[in-house]
This record gives structure tokens, C-alpha cells and sequence, in this order.
């Protein structure tokens, strides 16, 4: 016998309700779920490749052949580690990078900064010419050859500030900067002007200490190039051992190490026999070495830096 009772609309809004509440909370843990399984691909994903650098670089050459390596070394030891540092111009290239990082980072956020505010300043007649030649030289080069005699002109060849000089100001970064600036208040530019500061005292007072997001990004992008740049010291430095780079000495030596499989250059320095020094250290065991050595300095820069990353990026590239 069919039941023919109506549900009341009280009861009925109460079914609603409740059906809405439960989809409510599904909806919630179907995406934390989501979220959280993709977050964890995507860190092991981006992990891994350096982990397992890291695990071939501890293994002995010759069992790193075998293949089979994933995150843990499996026949320990510092052998390739110690055919780097034996060829005793690792800490001198290391010094020199370490200083061409540090200055050119300086400078480049500096220069680069006060040309920024100079062509954010609607009063400046050549402001628009001026950022159309900058953003110029993104899209057109002279070529290395013009850039070597005009190196070779100024005096560089075989100079520190080889390493210095021509990136003092990047055009990029000038661009991002200045979009930085824009977004300041004006106001606060007018009462230090009324106040009777001058244009470089409101910049180092009142734009420079604002744009700290941002410039923290942008130091962080030039110390990364500059930190692995090598090719400039194979071309302009590369006949003053003095003068030469981590990044360059690195590259010469897994160039050596791959041409030889074992270069008495590399392996007399660390008390072995040829064999067992040939046995111990490949092109695939110094080449992780190498990488890890190169990239770990410049890896704790970043935690100092992060706070100011995202931050820097979003405000520096939309004006409000």
C-alpha cells in the first residue's frame, strides 16, 4: 500500500539543509586531500634529482656504473670530493667567486635601483627614450666578438672587474624595479620633498628601505648568475690562474676527467694509485661532485632571502 504522507516543508528544508552541510564539508576534504597528495609529488618530483646528486656523489665511481643509485650511496666514500679539492685551486677560484659574487650583487642592486627611481619620475623629460634603450639591448646583441674588443678597449682583459663592470645594470631588473616603485605613495615622496629632501636623499631614505621585497628578489637572481657564470673567465681571464672562478676550475676539471677517466692532475694529490684512483672516481661520480659543490653555497643564500621572494615578484610586477 503506497504511503501517500507528504513530507511537511519544515522537514523538508531540514533534508535541504542537511544534504547542503554534508556537501560542504565534502568539498573541503576532497581538495585538502588533493592539495596535500600534489604538494607531495611535486616536492618529491623537485627533490629527488638533488638527492640522488647527492647519493652519486658519495658512491665509488665504480659501482656508480652499475646504475641502481636512487637516494642512498651505496658503497660509501670522499673520493671524488677529494680529487676536487686536490688540484689546489679550488679555494682560490672559490674566493674569487665568492668575491664577484658579493660586489657585483652590490653594485647591480644599487645602480640599478637609482636608475630605476631616476626613470620612475614623471618630471624627468628623457625618461621614456631612455627605457626605450634599455629595453633594446634585451632583444638585440652585438655579439661576442664586438664584445671582446670592446672589453679589450676599456681596459678589462685580465681584470677583476671584468667580472663586475658589465653587469652593473641590467635592464630587466631596472624594469622590475621601477613597476616597484610606482606602486609607493607619491605623498610620502612629497613630504620629504617639502620637508627639504633632495631627490637623493628621498631615494636613499624613503625608496631605497621600501623596496626591500623587491630588491632582495632581484639581488638573489644576480647572485645566481653571477655566482655561476664561467663562461666570461674562459674568455676574458683564462691566462691568470689568479683570476679564475669556481665555476671555471669545476668546468675544467670534469672536462679533464672525462677526456682522461682518471687525469694524474686530479688523482696524484690524494695518496692513491692510478688504478685505484681510476677505479674510485668516473666522469658520472665527479660530475655529481662537482654539481654539489657548486650549487650548495649559493642554496644558503636562499632561506635568508625567501620571506622577500614571492612577495618581491607579485608587488614588483603589477601596478596598482
Amino acid at each position: 500500500m503506497a504511503d501517500n504522507r507528504q513530507i511537511s516543508p519544515g522537514r523538508q528544508a531540514g533534508f535541504t539543509v542537511k544534504k547542503n552541510l554534508g556537501t560542504g564539508r565534502l568539498e573541503p576534504f576532497l581538495f585538502t586531500s588533493f592539495n596535500t597528495v600534489f604538494m607531495v609529488c611535486l616536492v618529491v618530483v623537485t627533490l629527488y634529482p638533488f638527492i640522488n646528486t647527492i647519493a652519486v656523489s658519495f658512491n665509488q665511481g665504480n659501482d656508480t656504473i652499475r646504475g641502481g643509485i636512487y637516494l642512498w650511496p651505496r658503497q660509501w666514500t670522499v673520493q671524488n670530493y677529494k680529487a676536487i679539492f686536490a688540484t689546489g685551486t679550488i679555494f682560490d677560484a672559490f674566493l674569487i667567486s665568492v668575491a664577484r659574487t658579493v660586489v657585483s650583487t652590490l653594485l647591480n642592486i644599487f645602480l640599478t635601483t637609482m636608475l630605476a627611481y631616476t626613470l620612475s619620475r614623471r618630471e624627468y623629460v628623457f625618461r621614456k627614450f631612455i627605457t626605450v634603450v634599455f629595453v633594446l639591448t634585451m632583444y638585440f646583441s652585438a655579439g661576442l666578438i664586438p664584445n671582446y674588443f670592446l672589453i679589450k678597449d676599456l681596459g678589462l682583459l685580465n681584470s677583476f672587474w671584468v667580472y663586475v663592470i658589465p653587469s652593473m645594470i641590467s635592464a630587466f631588473n631596472m624594469i622590475v624595479i621601477r613597476t616597484y616603485i610606482g606602486t609607493i605613495p607619491e605623498s610620502l615622496m612629497e613630504s620629504a620633498r617639502i620637508d627639504g629632501a633632495g631627490d637623493f636623499k628621498i631615494f636613499m631614505r624613503v625608496v631605497f628601505p621600501l623596496c626591500k621585497p623587491v630588491l632582495a628578489t632581484i639581488a638573489l637572481f644576480v647572485a645566481v648568475g653571477a655566482w655561476n657564470a664561467w663562461f666570461d673567465a674562459f674568455i676574458y681571464t683564462s691566462s691568470k690562474q689568479h683570476l679564475s672562478t669556481l665555476q671555471y676550475e669545476l668546468m675544467k676539471l670534469l672536462s679533464s676527467t672525462m677526456n682522461s677517466n682518471g687525469n694524474p692532475t686530479v688523482t696524484n694529490g690524494v695518496g692513491m694509485d692510478q688504478d685505484s684512483a681510476r677505479a674510485m672516481v668516473t666522469p658520472i661520480s665527479i660530475r655529481a661532485a662537482i654539481t654539489v659543490v657548486a650549487s650548495v653555497p649559493i642554496l644558503l643564500v636562499y632561506p635568508f632571502m625567501q620571506k622577500y621572494f614571492v612577495v618581491g615578484l607579485n608587488v614588483g610586477s603589477v601596478k596598482e
